[in-house]
């Protein structure tokens, strides 16, 4: 697999390639997921290691816009739904889940959680990286031309600075120091209700 890369720091076509490469990756697997005999835990547990992977390789860069995670919400959620199924209400009616009863069912891990998880596993990783490696300077480096008028995009390293500020998180550039406790942040991250 590769990665989509542009000048305008948008992500929005990698992002519906790897939607596109997850629906692939879903019809693959219809049949399992349909098995009447599987229980709904065997079949998120196939979903967590087959299908998110795909949608989410290289996410660890990701910065991503409101609209890019709403659409990979709606994409989790309708395999969520594929999962779990309709459910039976007092009535004896059949609807199909919510997206807050899907929350629940899944432990509040979401994708957009675990893609915030990972890119601060990330950002860690390239900070404790040296000066010279080319990760580094590429991350920390700033360009030096005009922008564009109105409102910047947040980069990558500013979301990741907000989703620590979300998390109470302060002085993250000595905390990745200690890998236990930032391994303890990155895992708070995957179930963090501000993320």
């Amino acid at each position: 697999m590769e990665s989509q890369i542009n000048s305008k720091n948008s992500i929005q076509e990698e992002i519906r390639l790897r939607i596109q490469a997850g629906n692939r990756s879903l019809f693959a697997n219809k049949k399992l997921l349909n098995n009447k005999d599987l229980n709904a835990a065997s079949k998120l547990q196939r979903y967590k290691s087959i299908i998110r992977p795909t949608v989410t390789y290289g996410c660890e860069t990701w910065a991503m816009t409101v609209t890019e995670q709403n659409r990979l919400l709606v994409f989790e959620r309708r395999v969520l739904r594929k999962i779990y199924g309709p459910t039976l209400d007092n009535d004896g009616t059949w609807r199909i889940k919510t997206n807050e009863e899907l929350e629940i069912l899944i432990k509040k891990k979401n994708i957009v959680r675990f893609i915030k998880s990972q890119r601060l596993q990330w950002a860690a990783h390239v900070i404790r990286m040296d000066t010279t490696r080319i990760v580094r300077k590429v991350t920390e480096w700033e360009p030096h031309s005009s922008r564009p008028v109105g409102r910047p995009r947040l980069g990558w390293l500013d979301q990741v600075e907000e989703d620590l500020k979300k998390m109470k998180v302060r002085n993250w550039r000595e905390k990745y120091k200690d890998r236990r406790l930032w391994n303890e942040i990155v895992k708070q991250a995957k179930t963090h209700q501000g993320l």
